[in-house]
């Protein structure tokens, strides 16, 4: 089970350092993104490129997909100021254990990257995801 949460609880957990709601007068990230299809559309595409991805790919092998999508989903829109409630476990408690290196996070980083680029994704979105998974680094690296 703990494999199957890794990159959804790094990617999402990680969403929720960024303005999520939005202040008076502007849109919550979850908006910006494009509301939940639109996160969706992400999600499977990042998935995708997860199991394409040598360095990251063997973390996976045992994980049900679906499922990881559909928490990924829910823990994105929860923490981007969505209407979704993430109701998994934290970040710390899901990567002890697993030994994630700098390079697998980078390529996770790497990988979601590359799906918010083919989805055009505006930098301004792409930088409070990424920035905010970086942020959370410490939660998830040699656990």
């Amino acid at each position: 089970m703990r494999k199957l949460l890794l990159a959804g609880l790094m990617i999402a957990a990680a969403c929720g350092g960024a303005s999520a709601g939005g202040t008076m007068g502007q849109k919550s990230l979850y908006d910006r993104l494009g509301g939940k299809d639109a996160i969706a559309a992400v999600v499977g595409d990042f998935v995708g490129n997860i199991a394409g991805d040598a360095l990251i790919n063997e973390k996976f092998k045992n994980t049900d997909i679906p499922h990881l999508k559909a928490m990924l989903v829910e823990q994105i829109c929860a923490a981007t100021g969505g209407p979704c409630k993430y109701t998994g476990r934290t970040m710390q408690d899901v990567h002890t254990g697993m030994r994630i290196t700098d390079a697998q996070f980078g390529a996770l980083v790497g990988d979601l990257k590359k799906s918010l680029d083919k989805f055009k994704v505006p930098e301004r979105e792409q930088t409070e995801l990424l920035g905010a998974l970086g942020a959370m680094k410490p939660d998830i690296v040699n656990r």
